[in-house]
């Protein structure tokens, strides 16, 4: 079974999960942009096709190229990894991942979340403001206690990145149909 891995990264941490699953899956790698290069019976020859992406302000980054491709791929195993700051036990985090496809799509693609984290050196700088405005605007003086935790979590570069987090997308992809 002939496996791809694709990805669009910011700041590294979705990078460092495709690398983990391509590892443990011995699969394909590509990003994003060589992705939307290919001719589409490139991917023809795969049988499993996952996407990842970072999520910013709510949205998961290029998920668009996934969902256009993702109908012509019906005879294929597909996935979706979400790589986000927020930790893996964040409530938000199973209504994000059941809001990312349309219900059509739903049966046939599963999503998965990865703890990833920020890196502030590394973030474009019109993300670095927008981030460190969410942080202000979280600190700001009438904020709930569940605000200011976020508030503290988020003002500072951070890795939480661990191999336990591609356990679950390793097991669907690996499992029989």
């Amino acid at each position: 079974m002939k496996k791809l891995v694709v990805y669009t990264s910011q700041t590294g941490f979705t990078k460092k999960y495709a690398q983990m699953l391509c590892k443990k899956l011995d699969a394909d790698i590509l990003t994003v942009e060589d992705a939307e290069k290919k001719d589409e019976n490139y991917f023809d020859e795969y049988d499993s096709i996952l996407y990842g992406g970072w999520i910013f302000a709510g949205k998961l980054s290029k998920l668009e190229w996934f969902i256009k491709n993702a109908s012509m791929w019906n005879n294929k195993k597909l996935g979706i990894f979400c790589v986000g700051a927020s930790p893996i036990d964040n409530p938000d985090v199973p209504i994000f991942l059941d809001s990312l496809l349309p219900d059509e799509l739903k049966n046939n693609i599963k999503t998965f979340y990865c703890h990833g984290g920020i890196d502030y050196d590394k973030m474009k700088l019109s993300s670095k403001l927008l981030m460190k405005s969410f942080v202000k605007m979280l600190k700001k003086k009438s904020a709930s206690e569940k605000d200011l935790m976020m508030a503290s979590y988020i003002d500072h570069s951070f890795d939480a990145t661990d191999e336990k987090y591609i356990e679950p997308i390793v097991e669907y992809i690996l499992e029989k149909c």
